[in-house]
């Protein structure tokens, strides 16, 4: 459906007509955001948004890890605000991007509720000193004191480019993959490019120019996903270079999972098969079936629901961890974070203060 969609001309065409009412209504919507016809509320902690416009993986997980690493190496207490996609399938307290979280964070203070603002004031009883809000860009109701928009460089507003070199399909829903006009990123306060190795410096300088244009004074940064290690037990990593020369299955259930097959590829694996599911896929053993005879690589999102369903299989998936590699703007972007970071400081010295008074 996406090459499909990637096309210029033909019936797809049509679905212009449905966009554009689609666009209109999610104008009129922005319209009341903006001029605080419609509520906004601000909590009593700094709340920052990870986000994107298109529908599909960005990479919003390795930026919230980032993120994450970052305000806790200065001492603040996180809490890791998000929708909870997939969670109900699961029957869990979380879904997997916060299993994921939680494994490398077990303290880490996670909160999944589809009304965002009751999750916030959730973690803030917790203790949360400040909040990532995780695929926020959408989500007005609440506050929040800085946006950050992904920007996948290989396909930067969803959909794939219908042949190197020509134009991206730049509509919402359903004609493109956008979740609202690309006008919505003048709100942002930096825009991230993610997988930046993964496609030619010359298209990303021009993707740069075209966000330029639509973002005026909008900082942007770019970044790609660093192969960090290969594990079946994450106690145990092995280096990246583990499988190297042979020939791998990939499963995965993610929103971009040619940017996956890439990462296995750009790492000296020969690709089998690769068993491609919707993004928060529940796993059935039958969706199993058949592999093992090669090396199995996952990803680190799918694994806990992987694990789950493999029973007494008697192989073992092999996660690909990656993490995220600034390539230029990083020293801007932490700057943008300085402020939200005293803020938090500050609100909890003042706690500290009036406890040792009272």
């Amino acid at each position: 459906m996406d090459q499909t969609l990637a096309q210029s001309g033909g019936w797809v065409e049509i679905l212009r007509v449905p966009a554009a009412l689609f666009g209109g209504v999610l104008r009129v919507r922005r319209f009341l955001f903006d001029h605080r016809l419609r509520p906004v509320l601000r909590v009593s902690v700094p709340v920052l948004s990870v986000g994107n416009v298109a529908v599909g993986g960005t990479g919003k997980t390795p930026m919230v890890v980032h993120l994450v690493r970052h305000l806790r190496a200065r001492g603040l207490r996180v809490g890791v605000l998000a929708r909870g996609y997939g969670r109900a399938a699961q029957g869990t307290q979380l879904n997997e991007e916060g299993a994921m979280l939680q494994a490398r964070f077990p303290d880490l203070l996670q909160v999944q509720d589809r009304d965002r603002v009751r999750g916030a004031l959730s973690l803030i009883d917790q203790g949360a000193q400040c909040i990532v809000l995780d695929d926020g860009f959408q989500h007005r109701r609440l506050f929040r004191e800085l946006d950050v928009v992904l920007v996948d460089a290989t396909r930067p507003f969803g959909l794939p480019a219908e042949k190197p070199g020509r134009p991206w399909v730049e509509s919402v829903l359903p004609r493109g993959f956008l979740r609202e006009p690309l006008s919505a990123l003048s709100r942002a306060q930096s825009i991230v490019l993610t997988r930046t190795r993964q496609s030619a410096p010359e298209t990303v300088r021009a993707l740069e120019e075209r966000l330029r244009g639509l973002a005026p004074g909008v900082p942007i940064a770019w970044t790609d996903h660093r192969a960090t290690a290969l594990w079946q037990d994450p106690s145990l990593p092995e280096p990246v270079e583990h499988l190297r020369g042979q020939r791998v299955d990939l499963v995965s259930g993610i929103g971009n999972p040619q940017a996956f097959e890439a990462s296995v590829r750009a790492l000296g694996m020969t690709l089998g098969e690769h068993r491609v599911f919707q993004d928060h896929h529940a796993y059935q053993s039958s969706d199993l079936e058949g592999l093992g005879a090669n090396p199995v690589v996952t990803t680190a999102k799918d694994f806990p629901k992987l694990q789950a369903c493999l029973g007494a299989a008697p192989w073992k998936p092999w996660v690909l961890d990656v993490e995220l590699e600034w390539i230029q703007g990083q020293a801007e972007f932490e700057a943008l974070l300085e402020p939200f970071e005293r803020s938090a400081s500050q609100d909890d010295h003042q706690s500290l203060h009036a406890g040792l008074h009272g």
